[in-house]
């Protein structure tokens, strides 16, 4: 997590390069694109991560001109961040209806399980709730704080503390089944 003077200093470089600095632009995508990837790799397809927050971006940078510095500059484009993660869900779930091909999971006889004790995280965490995961991810894998989290949602700071314990509870349910295999 990035300390409060590096918050001001984006929401800085955030206003001048809605001013036109292209040099403040260039540092400003810098410091902020390893939370973008990592929030869209969470809650995003994994294929498409990079078209994801390449869309993050272009829609930040289409609108940053509106970008007044009333909330730290981070929060404002996790939020764009999350919007264009579920719009591609929404895109994806339109288009595989459409199409008619519902994807299922399904084991073969002759396969064998790995038994190496190993949980993929991501993969559990991907099988959240979207509103959980969003709120697991922002707080313990970006490392927001619960307030912070709740301004990139659009919510009660409660909720948001509520999302996570059963996100937690989901997660340690879903590495015990998964054990279990």
């Amino acid at each position: 997590m990035q300390e409060c003077s590096a918050m001001d200093e984006m929401s800085r470089l955030a206003l001048a390069g809605g001013a036109g600095d292209h040099v403040a632009l260039r540092r400003l995508v810098s410091a902020t694109q390893p939370q973008v990837w990592q929030l869209c790799t969470y809650l995003g397809s994994g294929d498409d991560v990079d078209d994801l927050v390449q869309e993050t971006y272009l829609r930040a940078l289409r609108s940053l001109a509106s970008y007044r510095g009333d909330a730290p500059f981070i929060h404002w484009l996790l939020r764009i961040a999350r919007r264009v993660c579920a719009d591609d869900i929404r895109r994806r779930t339109r288009t595989r209806r459409a199409l008619g091909s519902f994807a299922v999971l399904a084991r073969t006889a002759t396969e064998v399980p790995d038994r190496s004790g190993d949980v993929d995280l991501d993969l559990l965490v991907r099988r959240l709730d979207p509103e959980r995961r969003d709120a697991f991810v922002l707080t313990q894998v970006l490392g927001l704080r619960y307030d912070e989290a709740a301004e990139v949602c659009d919510c009660a700071i409660g909720t948001i503390r509520s999302r996570v314990a059963r996100a937690r509870a989901e997660l340690v349910r879903l590495a015990r089944d998964a054990d279990a295999v």
